[in-house]
């Protein structure tokens, strides 16, 4: 088939705003934390760019997007006919009719699989040897996040039930959430967690990161599509709809809790909302993205604090806020959803489709939750007994920005502002100023 120009210039640039979802997660997350390890924070994020890129070339397109001649193993993962990429090259454009080079469409799934292992980072700042998560990353992607992105959009067994998920509320933020929930269990609380404030300690860059991310999760969500036309155009609004919906929730649940609305909770409010419209936002109806908005802010605005209750340190909330998000949007679907996409799918149950279409949205959400939470275990597990996976104790009270990358975040020294000499004699020294930041 020949190539489509306009759709293969579309899903070009949708590929790269869900890339710039990335570095966008990284100063979101960067922000958040203390300043003492914003660095480190920072590099989790950029070197699951450069370690999932390399498997995904490698074998993950293969195993998540071609079938295996084993029809029963097809069910849950993929095969080899795609290992080096090397049968994209030789095929022009994707067999289902959108005018798309294969190349193109395997590029824009990288990026999913990228920020998905960037995610589970946040549950773990401060406290993780940069050279374990490298290695994590490598292992999680290929045991984890290929098999489940196989099972929903490759054919797999949960694919063939009908499960909908439009751009990756069960592949992208259940898995990230739960397999965050489990990293966080395993390396444990920080020193002084409970204890010790730990805000974060730039908010600038918090609101800057969130905004990179609404902007890059147009093309994450409406990029979706493969192709230019109605849906595509209803998933892009839906996506604005339900982040500003679940931005203003969060901020009325912090003002009739707190007595305060913040920054922090505007910004988390609305990646709350694109969490959740994510598995939806293609289809359903404007109006329900209003409502799965608003009930993924308010819900998620209260969830976050459950870490305290129940005793684990996620550090930056991706459990509350991914998982919990993930969890919400995906079920939605099957009340909601009023634009099946395959045959075997149905519309929700306020739609007069009855429960049909309640059942995979969720069975899908527990199987996959389950299965990330019980591998990432596991994978974790293993390389803390083996290379070790959390930093030292002194390590972790200097930080790990100075102890692992002998770097800072910030120039933290004597800033000395002093009068110029000139000719006529020494700089008037009751103008000089010595601050210490």
């Amino acid at each position: 088939m020949k190539i489509d120009s306009g759709t293969t210039a579309w899903m070009l640039t949708a590929t790269a705003l869900v890339l710039l979802m990335t570095p966008g997660l990284a100063l979101f997350y960067g922000g958040m934390t203390r300043a003492k390890s914003v660095l480190n924070m920072m590099l989790m994020s950029f070197v699951s760019i450069i370690t999932v890129t390399v498997a995904w070339v490698l074998y993950g397109h293969s195993l998540t997007f071609t079938d295996n001649a084993d029809g029963l193993v097809n069910m849950f993962v993929g095969g080899s006919g795609a290992l080096g990429l090397q049968s994209l090259v030789d095929t022009a454009t994707k067999p289902d009719g959108t005018g798309m080079p294969s190349l193109v469409f395997s590029a824009f799934q990288l990026t999913f699989a990228i920020i998905t292992v960037a995610l589970i980072s946040g549950a773990v700042a401060d406290r993780a040897r940069f050279g374990a998560w490298v290695l994590f990353t490598v292992v999680w992607v290929t045991v984890v996040y290929l098999p489940v992105a196989h099972w929903v959009w490759g054919g797999g067994w949960l694919f063939s039930l009908g499960i909908e998920d439009f751009a990756g509320g069960t592949v992208v933020h259940i898995n990230a959430g739960a397999a965050a929930l489990a990293l966080a269990l395993v390396l444990g609380r920080r020193a002084g967690w409970g204890r010790e404030p730990t805000r974060p300690h730039n908010l600038p860059l918090v609101l800057l990161g969130a905004g990179l991310l609404w902007f890059g999760w147009f093309g994450f969500n409406a990029g979706s599509e493969l192709a230019v036309d109605g849906t595509a155009g209803l998933a892009f609004m839906n996506t604005q709809i339900a982040a500003a919906a679940a931005a203003g929730a969060w901020l009325l649940v912090e003002k009739m809790r707190d007595g305060h609305a913040t920054s922090l909770g505007v910004a988390s409010g609305a990646v709350a909302g694109l969490v959740a419209i994510t598995p939806a936002c293609g289809f359903v109806d404007p109006w329900a993205a209003l409502v799965i908005g608003a009930v993924a802010g308010s819900v998620c605005a209260c969830a976050v604090g459950l870490k305290y209750r129940l005793g684990f340190d996620d550090s930056l909330d991706v459990v509350g806020v991914h998982l919990v998000g993930g969890v919400l949007g995906a079920v939605s679907l099957g009340f909601l959803a009023a634009h099946p996409f395959l045959e075997q799918q149905s519309t929700g149950l306020l739609y007069g489709g009855g429960v049909g279409q309640l059942g995979p949205q969720v069975l899908g959400p527990v199987a996959v939750g389950v299965y990330s939470f019980a591998v990432t275990w596991v994978i974790a597990k293993i390389i803390d007994r083996t290379v070790g996976f959390r930093i030292g104790a002194e390590e972790e009270l200097a930080g790990v920005d100075i102890t692992s990358h002998a770097e800072t975040g910030y120039d933290l020294g004597t800033v000395h502002a002093s009068g110029a000499a000139s000719s006529h004699g020494p700089a008037n020294t009751s103008t000089a100023r010595k601050v210490d930041v």
